[in-house]
């Protein structure tokens, strides 16, 4: 079982080493974050937290069963009814349905407390796990775009208010 906790400033530490362990295995599918995302962490989780007291995102973490941080999830872009959605989970924590299972959290935060209708996503073509954790958790595919230059796949899902 997995649980989503909105970021706090007290995640920060456990954040930062999570995307350390993490950073080649995530460039293997999206484009590496650069040295400079390292070097300046603390202003950057920082500034997302005053970012997120705005409204316009909503950033959590995915704790596992013993409460190590195990991904984030986030909404970014909130307006007008809509967000974009964004997902990491770790590679010790992949294949395992993790993914999914926050996803389809998040889906319900965000039709249920967030008041939102629809999320969006993109992935890269060639990322076929995120592919197919969208594809599971109701996403359709709605065109092309371009990540890190990159092909991608935009998705959209309508959310059911509770």
């Amino acid at each position: 079982m997995i649980t989503l906790e909105p970021l706090r400033a007290e995640h920060a530490e456990a954040l930062l080493a999570f995307e350390q362990e993490n950073r080649a295995w995530f460039a293997r599918s999206v484009p590496d974050r650069g040295d400079a995302y390292f070097a300046e962490f603390a202003d950057r989780h920082r500034a997302l937290l005053a970012e997120q007291e705005t409204g316009a995102v909503r950033f959590h973490v995915v704790l596992g069963e013993g409460g190590e941080l195990i991904g984030r999830i986030n909404l970014v872009d909130v307006a007008g009814g809509s967000a974009e959605l964004g997902y990491r989970i770790g590679e010790r924590a992949a294949g395992r349905g993790v993914a999914t299972a926050a996803v389809g959290q998040v889906c319900r935060l965000a039709a249920g407390a967030y008041g939102l209708g629809s999320l969006t996503a993109r992935t890269t073509r060639d990322n076929a796990a995120s592919r197919a954790v969208l594809g599971r958790s109701g996403f359709t595919e709605v065109g092309a775009t371009e990540i890190g230059g990159q092909p991608g796949i935009r998705y959209r899902r309508a959310l059911t208010r509770p």
